[in-house]
């Protein structure tokens, strides 16, 4: 190598790299090219995101689930998901009708102010849903699927084996994904997520 190539090389090597760091700051390289919030999604195995995207008239809430008390099992506490809100008399009998989709969220929790007994109905839902009610300690009750209803004059109604406080209705089959099942216990957080 010549002196003049090893110095063209020492002047070159240097502005190379300052202008591919001038590219890095000036294409936002420390950021998103559209940032928007992001959460998982209900398979704890995808890690793919979802956009959540605010539901108008509903709240949210951060829930958990306890495996701890599951039979041949580990046990322990899941992340922390994020689910719409439905604490009212309104937003319950509103619940997921009209809706595409769960805007992101893990699942609608109806809370309920004292234990009831209150059947659940899919009248004019179009999501296939499960859900799963659990009594004012968190403790599973039990669950099934619901398919959707449409507009038909008459549903079919689904009901809790006993009393419970809190129902979650998830898509259809996402029960198993949140470990939801007898022996777990739901474990209600913030209500913001």
């Amino acid at each position: 190598m010549t002196p003049s190539t090893r110095r063209a090389l020492t002047w070159a090597v240097p502005l190379l790299a300052l202008l591919a760091f001038l590219a890095f700051l000036l294409q936002g390289a420390d950021r998103p090219a559209n940032p928007s919030f992001r959460v998982a999604t209900a398979d704890t195995t995808d890690t793919t995101a979802m956009v959540r995207t605010r539901v108008p008239g509903f709240g949210e809430v951060t829930f958990r689930i306890d495996t701890t008390g599951v039979l041949f099992g580990s046990g322990s506490l899941s992340a922390a998901r994020c689910a719409l809100l439905a604490a009212t008399a309104q937003q319950q009998a509103q619940g997921l009708m009209g809706r595409t989709d769960l805007s992101g969220y893990d699942g609608m929790l109806f809370r309920f102010e004292r234990d009831v007994q209150a059947g659940f109905y899919m009248k004019d839902t179009l999501i296939p849903l499960s859900i799963a009610w659990f009594d004012a300690d968190g403790r599973f009750v039990s669950a099934t699927d619901m398919p959707p209803c449409g507009d038909q004059p008459t549903c079919p109604t689904f009901n809790a084996e006993a009393a419970y406080r809190y129902a979650l209705e998830v898509p259809q089959g996402g029960l198993s994904r949140l470990d939801i099942g007898p022996g777990t216990r739901l474990v209600v957080g913030d209500e913001s997520c």
